[in-house]
């Protein structure tokens, strides 16, 4: 399932992927951003299942299973430019600018924004087509929310 999944995101000129598929590598985003600094700890993974059940309208159960499953395609995942390109490709940019939201809510679930985390945000954000304005503005709305 992940070689498969992981196959359509590397190729050249990926095809706009199934909702499943779609969910799942946002999904393993998450999971990426909140390894980046080296400390995954239950606070960034509830907040992680929160997230994917409220975006997907997921039961509590289902959504650890999709974390589940994003962190095993997070493990053997390509470098974070391969796959973001991919996605950007593949999911419009209302989306993309709600996966920042997202990415930015993991990122503060610690109370600390660490160096390596902000770095990865900037890439990812960047990678997605989302401008630093904008990014900046999602955070404001993550952290309003708080």
């Amino acid at each position: 399932m992940f070689a498969e999944l992981l196959q359509r995101l590397t190729a050249p000129a990926p095809a706009e992927l199934p909702d499943t598929d779609a969910r799942l590598a946002l999904s393993a985003l998450l999971v990426r951003i909140a390894k980046s600094d080296g400390h995954y700890d239950v606070t960034e993974i509830a907040r992680i299942d929160r997230i994917l059940a409220q975006r997907h309208e997921l039961s509590p159960v289902d959504a650890a299973k999709l974390r589940a499953d994003a962190e095993k395609l997070e493990s053997e995942a390509p470098d974070t430019v391969r796959f973001t390109r991919a996605i950007k490709d593949a999911v419009p940019y209302e989306d993309r600018t709600a996966v920042i939201e997202a990415l930015w809510a993991v990122v503060l679930a610690d109370g600390v924004r660490d160096h390596e985390e902000d770095a990865l945000l900037r890439l990812t954000a960047s990678l997605l087509g989302i401008n630093d304005r904008d990014s900046a503005l999602a955070r404001q709305r993550v952290e309003a929310r708080g």
